[in-house]
C-alpha cells in the first residue's frame, strides 16, 4: 500500500515539475507560419485593421480633392471617391473572406453600383430626353453587371461541387448475382 502511494505522489510530483519547467523555458523563436492559431488570429485582425485605416485615410484624400470643384463636376467626384472606398473595402473583406466565390460576387456588385452612382452623376448634366435615357442606360448596365456576377458565383459553386470538394455520397456497389 506504502509502495502504491509513493508511486502515484512520484507520479504527480514528476508531472507538476514537468509543467512549471515548460512554463518557466524562453520560446523558441517562431517565424508566421509556425504561430498559434490564437496569434495569427490577432495578427490577421490586425493587419486588416490596419488595412481599413489606410482606406479611409485614401478616401479622405480622394474626398478633400473634389473640395475645389463646383456644381455637378464636385458631385461626380464625390461619388468616384465613395465608389473607390467602397470597392477597396469589399476587396478587403474579399481577402479575408471564407467563402472566396461569395466574396467576389459581392465585390462585383459592389464595383456594379459605384459605377452606376457615377453614372447616374454625369447623367446630371444632360437635359431632358437624353438624361432619362442616361440614366435608364446606367440602370441597365448595372443590373448587367449584377446578373453577371451572381450567374458566375453560380457556375463557379456548380464547378467546385463537381470537383468533389462537396461531393455527394457514394452508394456502395451491390455484387451481380449469377442467374
Amino acid at each position: 500500500m506504502k509502495l502504491k502511494l509513493t508511486g502515484i505522489t512520484l507520479a504527480v510530483a514528476f508531472a507538476f515539475a514537468t509543467a512549471a519547467q515548460a512554463q518557466t523555458q524562453a520560446p523558441a523563436k517562431r517565424d508566421m507560419g509556425d504561430k498559434p492559431r490564437a496569434e495569427q488570429a490577432t495578427s490577421g485582425r490586425q493587419a486588416k485593421n490596419a488595412e481599413e485605416e489606410a482606406i479611409e485615410q485614401q478616401a479622405k484624400a480622394d474626398k478633400a480633392k473634389c473640395d475645389g470643384m463646383k456644381a455637378n463636376a464636385k458631385d461626380i467626384c464625390m461619388a468616384e471617391a465613395k465608389g473607390k472606398e467602397k470597392v477597396a473595402k469589399a476587396e478587403l473583406d474579399a481577402k479575408h473572406s471564407k467563402d472566396p466565390v461569395k466574396a467576389e460576387q459581392k465585390v462585383k456588385e459592389v464595383k456594379a453600383e459605384a459605377a452606376y452612382e457615377v453614372a447616374k452623376q454625369k447623367c446630371d448634366d444632360q437635359k431632358g430626353e437624353a438624361k432619362d435615357a442616361c440614366a435608364k442606360q446606367a440602370r441597365v448596365d448595372r443590373d448587367r453587371a449584377k446578373g453577371k456576377a451572381e450567374k458566375t458565383a453560380d457556375i463557379k459553386k456548380e464547378n467546385r461541387a463537381a470537383t468533389g470538394a462537396t461531393a455527394p455520397e457514394r452508394k456502395p456497389e451491390q455484387p451481380k448475382q449469377k442467374p
